[in-house]
Protein backbone atom coordinates (compact mmCIF):
# COMPACT_ATOMS: atom_id res chain seq x y z
CA UNK A 1 0.00 0.00 0.00
CA UNK A 2 1.03 4.02 -0.72
CA UNK A 3 0.84 5.65 3.09
CA UNK A 4 1.09 9.52 2.64
CA UNK A 5 1.96 11.46 5.77
CA UNK A 6 1.02 14.65 6.38
CA UNK A 7 3.07 16.10 9.67
CA UNK A 8 4.93 18.82 11.17
CA UNK A 9 8.02 17.40 10.13
CA UNK A 10 9.94 14.27 9.77
CA UNK A 11 13.50 15.58 9.60
CA UNK A 12 13.46 17.56 12.80
CA UNK A 13 13.10 16.98 16.28
CA UNK A 14 14.22 19.99 17.80
CA UNK A 15 10.89 20.43 20.54
CA UNK A 16 9.46 18.16 18.44
CA UNK A 17 8.76 14.64 20.30
CA UNK A 18 6.11 14.01 18.08
CA UNK A 19 9.13 12.79 15.10
CA UNK A 20 10.32 10.30 16.80
CA UNK A 21 7.43 8.27 16.82
CA UNK A 22 6.69 9.01 13.80
CA UNK A 23 9.64 8.37 12.31
CA UNK A 24 9.60 4.86 13.62
CA UNK A 25 6.40 4.54 12.07
CA UNK A 26 6.68 4.98 9.05
CA UNK A 27 10.33 2.99 9.26
CA UNK A 28 8.75 0.31 9.74
CA UNK A 29 6.02 0.48 7.41
CA UNK A 30 8.92 0.60 4.77
CA UNK A 31 10.05 -2.69 6.38
CA UNK A 32 6.86 -4.33 5.66
CA UNK A 33 6.75 -3.36 2.02
CA UNK A 34 4.31 -0.30 2.33
CA UNK A 35 5.16 2.65 0.14
CA UNK A 36 5.72 5.53 2.67
CA UNK A 37 6.17 9.46 1.44
CA UNK A 38 6.33 12.05 4.70
CA UNK A 39 4.70 15.61 3.36
CA UNK A 40 5.82 18.83 5.08
CA UNK A 41 5.69 22.42 4.98
CA UNK A 42 8.67 24.22 3.68
CA UNK A 43 8.96 26.30 6.76
CA UNK A 44 8.10 23.75 9.45
CA UNK A 45 8.60 26.11 13.06
CA UNK A 46 11.02 22.71 14.34
CA UNK A 47 13.21 23.04 11.39
CA UNK A 48 13.44 26.69 11.39
CA UNK A 49 14.79 26.76 14.65
CA UNK A 50 16.78 23.84 14.33
CA UNK A 51 19.17 25.33 11.39
CA UNK A 52 19.17 28.41 13.21
CA UNK A 53 20.77 26.76 16.11
CA UNK A 54 22.51 23.70 14.96
CA UNK A 55 22.84 24.42 11.29
CA UNK A 56 22.45 21.75 8.40
CA UNK A 57 24.91 19.29 10.46
CA UNK A 58 21.46 17.43 12.21
CA UNK A 59 19.61 17.31 8.61
CA UNK A 60 22.19 15.20 6.90
CA UNK A 61 22.28 13.31 9.98
CA UNK A 62 18.56 12.62 9.68
CA UNK A 63 18.97 11.85 6.16
CA UNK A 64 21.86 9.19 6.93
CA UNK A 65 19.39 7.81 9.75
CA UNK A 66 16.82 7.28 8.11
CA UNK A 67 17.73 6.46 4.33
CA UNK A 68 14.33 5.01 3.50
CA UNK A 69 11.85 7.48 4.49
CA UNK A 70 11.13 9.78 1.74
CA UNK A 71 10.69 13.72 2.46
CA UNK A 72 8.35 16.12 0.18
CA UNK A 73 7.39 19.33 1.12
CA UNK A 74 4.85 21.61 -0.17
CA UNK A 75 3.72 25.57 1.04
CA UNK A 76 1.48 25.38 3.46
CA UNK A 77 0.65 29.37 3.23
CA UNK A 78 0.53 29.65 -0.73
CA UNK A 79 -2.56 30.51 -2.91
CA UNK A 80 -1.76 27.19 -4.75
CA UNK A 81 -2.21 24.83 -1.45
CA UNK A 82 -5.22 22.47 -2.89
CA UNK A 83 -3.37 21.54 -5.91
CA UNK A 84 -0.27 20.99 -3.95
CA UNK A 85 -2.01 18.19 -1.73
CA UNK A 86 -4.06 16.86 -4.53
CA UNK A 87 -0.97 16.16 -6.55
CA UNK A 88 0.75 15.14 -3.38
CA UNK A 89 -2.00 12.86 -2.53
CA UNK A 90 -2.63 10.91 -6.16
CA UNK A 91 -2.24 7.72 -6.09
CA UNK A 92 -2.21 6.87 -2.06
CA UNK A 93 -4.12 4.15 -0.26
CA UNK A 94 -3.99 6.06 2.99
CA UNK A 95 -3.47 9.62 3.93
CA UNK A 96 -2.37 9.89 7.62
CA UNK A 97 -2.84 13.76 9.11
CA UNK A 98 -1.32 14.62 12.21
CA UNK A 99 -3.18 16.82 14.34
CA UNK A 100 0.25 19.93 14.08
CA UNK A 101 -1.56 20.88 10.92
CA UNK A 102 -3.17 24.07 10.47
CA UNK A 103 -7.03 23.84 9.73
CA UNK A 104 -6.55 24.95 6.43
CA UNK A 105 -3.85 22.08 5.57
CA UNK A 106 -6.40 19.83 7.59
CA UNK A 107 -9.52 20.88 5.97
CA UNK A 108 -8.26 21.27 2.91
CA UNK A 109 -6.71 17.70 2.67
CA UNK A 110 -10.34 17.00 3.38
CA UNK A 111 -11.23 18.19 0.32
CA UNK A 112 -8.88 17.16 -2.58
CA UNK A 113 -9.34 13.94 -1.26
CA UNK A 114 -12.63 13.67 -1.18
CA UNK A 115 -14.16 10.37 -2.99
CA UNK A 116 -10.76 9.74 -4.33
CA UNK A 117 -10.92 6.29 -2.89
CA UNK A 118 -8.04 6.71 -0.34
CA UNK A 119 -8.93 6.17 3.87
CA UNK A 120 -8.46 9.54 5.38
CA UNK A 121 -6.97 9.23 8.99
CA UNK A 122 -6.09 11.86 11.48
CA UNK A 123 -3.92 11.30 13.97
CA UNK A 124 -3.53 13.25 17.46
CA UNK A 125 -0.83 12.78 19.81
CA UNK A 126 -1.50 16.16 22.03
CA UNK A 127 -3.67 16.79 24.89
CA UNK A 128 -5.82 20.01 22.84
CA UNK A 129 -8.70 17.72 22.60
CA UNK A 130 -8.93 18.13 26.03
CA UNK A 131 -6.94 21.44 27.09
CA UNK A 132 -8.15 23.61 24.07
CA UNK A 133 -11.14 21.71 22.48
CA UNK A 134 -12.21 24.82 20.02
CA UNK A 135 -8.29 24.81 18.42
CA UNK A 136 -9.88 20.90 17.39
CA UNK A 137 -13.20 22.25 16.39
CA UNK A 138 -11.56 23.95 13.61
CA UNK A 139 -10.84 20.66 11.88
CA UNK A 140 -13.15 19.19 9.85
CA UNK A 141 -13.11 15.72 11.05
CA UNK A 142 -16.33 14.30 9.72
CA UNK A 143 -14.47 14.31 6.66
CA UNK A 144 -12.25 11.62 7.95
CA UNK A 145 -12.48 8.42 7.84
CA UNK A 146 -11.06 7.18 11.10
CA UNK A 147 -9.29 8.57 14.11
CA UNK A 148 -5.98 7.78 15.82
CA UNK A 149 -5.69 9.23 19.78
CA UNK A 150 -2.42 8.37 21.93
CA UNK A 151 -5.06 7.05 24.54
CA UNK A 152 -8.12 5.78 25.93
CA UNK A 153 -9.20 9.02 27.39
CA UNK A 154 -8.36 11.10 24.29
CA UNK A 155 -10.35 8.46 22.50
CA UNK A 156 -13.44 9.05 24.21
CA UNK A 157 -12.89 12.79 23.92
CA UNK A 158 -13.03 12.43 20.34
CA UNK A 159 -16.00 10.33 20.35
CA UNK A 160 -18.06 12.36 22.94
CA UNK A 161 -17.21 15.55 22.75
CA UNK A 162 -16.66 15.91 18.79
CA UNK A 163 -18.79 13.27 17.32
CA UNK A 164 -16.34 10.70 16.09
CA UNK A 165 -17.33 6.89 15.93
CA UNK A 166 -14.58 5.37 14.62
CA UNK A 167 -11.94 6.46 16.73
CA UNK A 168 -9.05 4.36 18.19
CA UNK A 169 -6.44 4.42 21.24
CA UNK A 170 -2.81 4.54 18.94
CA UNK A 171 -0.44 5.06 21.78
CA UNK A 172 3.64 5.92 20.76
CA UNK A 173 5.61 3.63 20.97
CA UNK A 174 9.93 2.80 20.35
CA UNK A 175 11.45 2.60 17.29
CA UNK A 176 13.64 -0.02 18.73
CA UNK A 177 15.78 -0.57 15.20
CA UNK A 178 17.36 2.71 16.67
CA UNK A 179 16.62 2.80 20.35
CA UNK A 180 18.13 -0.12 21.80
CA UNK A 181 21.08 -0.91 24.56
CA UNK A 182 24.21 0.05 23.90
CA UNK A 183 27.47 -1.15 25.93
CA UNK A 184 28.87 2.11 26.80
CA UNK A 185 31.45 3.41 29.56
CA UNK A 186 29.41 4.57 32.31
CA UNK A 187 30.65 8.94 32.46
CA UNK A 188 27.36 9.98 34.16
CA UNK A 189 24.30 9.32 36.92
CA UNK A 190 21.50 10.95 36.33
CA UNK A 191 20.64 12.05 33.09
CA UNK A 192 16.93 13.95 31.99
CA UNK A 193 16.13 14.84 28.76
CA UNK A 194 12.95 17.00 28.25
CA UNK A 195 11.98 20.76 28.39
CA UNK A 196 11.38 22.99 31.34
CA UNK A 197 7.40 22.11 29.79
CA UNK A 198 5.82 25.85 29.26
CA UNK A 199 4.98 25.93 33.20
CA UNK A 200 3.34 22.73 33.37
CA UNK A 201 5.07 20.92 35.41
CA UNK A 202 7.62 23.43 36.45
CA UNK A 203 6.91 22.60 40.37
CA UNK A 204 7.01 18.95 40.21
CA UNK A 205 10.40 19.47 37.77
CA UNK A 206 12.01 21.49 41.34
CA UNK A 207 10.79 18.77 43.49
CA UNK A 208 11.42 15.47 42.05
CA UNK A 209 14.36 16.22 39.79
CA UNK A 210 16.60 19.64 41.00
CA UNK A 211 15.55 18.45 44.68
CA UNK A 212 16.85 15.17 44.28
CA UNK A 213 20.03 16.25 42.57
CA UNK A 214 20.24 19.10 45.73
CA UNK A 215 20.21 15.59 48.13
CA UNK A 216 23.13 14.00 46.24
CA UNK A 217 25.80 16.09 45.26
CA UNK A 218 27.92 13.31 44.64
CA UNK A 219 26.11 12.14 41.87
CA UNK A 220 26.64 13.46 38.38
CA UNK A 221 23.46 14.92 37.26
CA UNK A 222 23.20 15.85 33.36
CA UNK A 223 20.17 17.48 31.14
CA UNK A 224 19.49 17.85 27.68
CA UNK A 225 16.73 20.28 25.94
CA UNK A 226 15.60 23.11 24.55
CA UNK A 227 13.53 26.46 25.59
CA UNK A 228 14.67 26.12 29.09
CA UNK A 229 14.32 29.98 30.20
CA UNK A 230 17.22 31.47 31.79
CA UNK A 231 16.07 31.64 35.32
CA UNK A 232 15.33 27.77 35.01
CA UNK A 233 18.77 27.22 33.72
CA UNK A 234 20.13 29.60 36.82
CA UNK A 235 18.30 26.31 38.98
CA UNK A 236 19.54 23.75 37.25
CA UNK A 237 22.93 25.51 37.80
CA UNK A 238 22.30 26.13 41.67
CA UNK A 239 20.99 22.36 42.17
CA UNK A 240 24.29 21.30 40.31
CA UNK A 241 22.96 20.24 37.08
CA UNK A 242 24.93 20.33 33.79
CA UNK A 243 22.82 21.58 30.85
CA UNK A 244 24.08 20.14 27.47
CA UNK A 245 21.57 21.74 25.40
CA UNK A 246 19.30 19.68 22.70
CA UNK A 247 20.00 16.33 22.27
CA UNK A 248 18.96 14.90 18.56
CA UNK A 249 17.01 11.94 18.96
CA UNK A 250 19.20 9.77 16.99
CA UNK A 251 21.98 10.34 19.65
CA UNK A 252 19.66 9.21 22.58
CA UNK A 253 20.46 6.16 22.78
CA UNK A 254 24.33 7.06 23.38
CA UNK A 255 23.12 9.41 26.07
CA UNK A 256 21.10 7.05 27.91
CA UNK A 257 23.80 3.97 27.43
CA UNK A 258 26.25 6.76 29.38
CA UNK A 259 23.95 7.22 32.08
CA UNK A 260 22.90 4.89 34.98
CA UNK A 261 19.84 5.96 35.34
CA UNK A 262 16.46 8.48 33.99
CA UNK A 263 13.88 10.23 35.41
CA UNK A 264 10.37 10.88 34.02
CA UNK A 265 7.90 13.92 35.19
CA UNK A 266 4.76 13.55 33.54
CA UNK A 267 3.11 16.93 32.58
CA UNK A 268 0.32 18.21 34.77
CA UNK A 269 -2.00 17.51 32.21
CA UNK A 270 -1.36 13.44 31.67
CA UNK A 271 -1.59 13.16 35.42
CA UNK A 272 -4.76 14.89 36.51
CA UNK A 273 -6.98 14.70 33.74
CA UNK A 274 -5.37 12.64 30.98
CA UNK A 275 -4.08 9.21 32.94
CA UNK A 276 -2.90 6.33 31.03
CA UNK A 277 -1.03 8.73 28.82
CA UNK A 278 3.07 8.39 29.09
CA UNK A 279 5.21 10.40 27.34
CA UNK A 280 7.51 9.27 24.11
CA UNK A 281 10.58 9.24 26.29
CA UNK A 282 9.44 6.63 28.94
CA UNK A 283 8.90 3.92 25.38
CA UNK A 284 12.47 5.18 24.56
CA UNK A 285 14.06 4.81 27.93
CA UNK A 286 13.40 1.21 28.88
CA UNK A 287 14.27 0.00 24.84
CA UNK A 288 17.36 1.69 25.82
CA UNK A 289 17.77 -0.35 29.00
CA UNK A 290 18.24 2.13 31.75
CA UNK A 291 16.41 2.42 34.97
CA UNK A 292 13.49 4.74 35.27
CA UNK A 293 12.01 6.28 38.09
CA UNK A 294 9.20 8.10 37.86
CA UNK A 295 6.84 11.06 39.32
CA UNK A 296 3.25 10.09 40.51
CA UNK A 297 1.36 8.71 37.04
CA UNK A 298 -1.22 6.81 36.70
CA UNK A 299 -0.97 3.62 34.36
CA UNK A 300 -4.36 3.39 33.38
CA UNK A 301 -4.63 1.28 30.75
CA UNK A 302 -2.12 -1.18 31.69
CA UNK A 303 0.44 -0.51 29.24
CA UNK A 304 3.34 -1.45 31.58
CA UNK A 305 3.81 -4.82 34.29
CA UNK A 306 3.88 -3.53 37.80
CA UNK A 307 7.89 -3.02 38.46
CA UNK A 308 8.99 -2.15 34.64
CA UNK A 309 10.27 1.01 35.55
CA UNK A 310 9.73 2.20 39.51
CA UNK A 311 6.89 5.26 40.79
CA UNK A 312 8.32 7.45 43.54
CA UNK A 313 4.98 8.80 45.07
CA UNK A 314 7.35 11.55 47.10
CA UNK A 315 10.51 13.72 46.21
CA UNK A 316 12.33 11.89 48.83
CA UNK A 317 11.31 8.60 47.27
CA UNK A 318 12.31 9.86 43.81
CA UNK A 319 16.25 10.65 45.17
CA UNK A 320 16.46 7.29 47.40
CA UNK A 321 15.46 5.08 44.14
CA UNK A 322 17.84 7.50 41.92
CA UNK A 323 20.55 6.82 43.92
CA UNK A 324 19.68 2.91 44.34
CA UNK A 325 20.12 2.18 41.06
CA UNK A 326 23.65 4.34 41.02
CA UNK A 327 25.32 2.73 43.22
CA UNK A 328 23.85 -0.86 42.92
CA UNK A 329 24.43 -2.15 39.52
CA UNK A 330 22.44 -5.29 40.01
CA UNK A 331 19.34 -3.67 40.90
CA UNK A 332 20.36 -1.28 37.56
CA UNK A 333 20.64 -4.41 35.66
CA UNK A 334 17.59 -6.47 36.57
CA UNK A 335 15.40 -3.19 36.42
CA UNK A 336 16.93 -2.52 33.22
CA UNK A 337 16.06 -6.13 31.54
CA UNK A 338 12.78 -5.88 33.12
CA UNK A 339 11.74 -2.82 31.19
CA UNK A 340 13.04 -3.40 28.10
CA UNK A 341 11.29 -7.31 27.88
CA UNK A 342 8.17 -5.20 28.07
CA UNK A 343 9.15 -2.56 25.40
CA UNK A 344 10.21 -5.58 22.90
CA UNK A 345 6.86 -7.60 23.32
CA UNK A 346 4.45 -5.03 22.94
CA UNK A 347 5.11 -1.53 22.68
CA UNK A 348 7.77 -1.07 19.75
CA UNK A 349 6.67 1.04 16.24
CA UNK A 350 6.54 -2.49 14.47
CA UNK A 351 3.73 -3.10 16.81
CA UNK A 352 2.22 -0.01 16.04
CA UNK A 353 2.36 -0.66 12.29
CA UNK A 354 0.56 -3.73 12.46
CA UNK A 355 -2.13 -2.47 14.55
CA UNK A 356 -2.13 0.82 11.69
CA UNK A 357 -2.59 -2.05 9.04
CA UNK A 358 -5.69 -3.86 11.22
CA UNK A 359 -7.57 -0.19 11.26
CA UNK A 360 -6.87 0.03 7.28
CA UNK A 361 -7.96 -3.47 6.83
CA UNK A 362 -11.21 -2.44 8.80
CA UNK A 363 -11.94 0.49 7.48
CA UNK A 364 -11.72 -0.89 4.31
CA UNK A 365 -14.01 -3.63 4.95
CA UNK A 366 -16.38 -1.44 6.43
CA UNK A 367 -16.27 0.83 2.92
CA UNK A 368 -14.77 3.80 4.10
CA UNK A 369 -13.24 6.75 2.17
CA UNK A 370 -16.71 8.22 3.46
CA UNK A 371 -17.43 10.32 6.74
CA UNK A 372 -16.61 9.16 9.98
CA UNK A 373 -19.84 11.00 11.80
CA UNK A 374 -22.65 8.43 10.74
CA UNK A 375 -20.60 4.96 10.65
CA UNK A 376 -20.58 1.97 13.28
CA UNK A 377 -18.88 2.63 17.02
CA UNK A 378 -15.49 1.28 16.45
CA UNK A 379 -13.93 -0.77 18.56
CA UNK A 380 -10.24 0.36 20.35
Amino acid sequence: MRFVFFIHSAVSDWNHGNAHFIRGLMSSLTRMGHEVVSWEPRRAWSLENLLADHGIGPVVDFARGYPEIVVRTYDADGPGLAEELREATAGADVVIVHEWNTPRVVNTLAEVTRGGGALRIFHDTHHRPWSQPEAIAQFDLAAYDGVLAFGDVLRDIYRERFGVERAWTFHEAADAVRFRPLDRPRTQDVVWIGNWGDEERTQELRAFWLDSARRFPELRWVAHGVRYPEYALEELRDAGVEFRGWAPSLTVPEVFAASRATLHVPRRAYVQALAGIPTIRVFEALACGIPLVSAPWLDAEGLFRPGDYVVAETPAEMASELHRFCTDEDARREQAARGLETILARHTCDHRAAQLLGVVEELGAAGSAGSIAHSEAACT
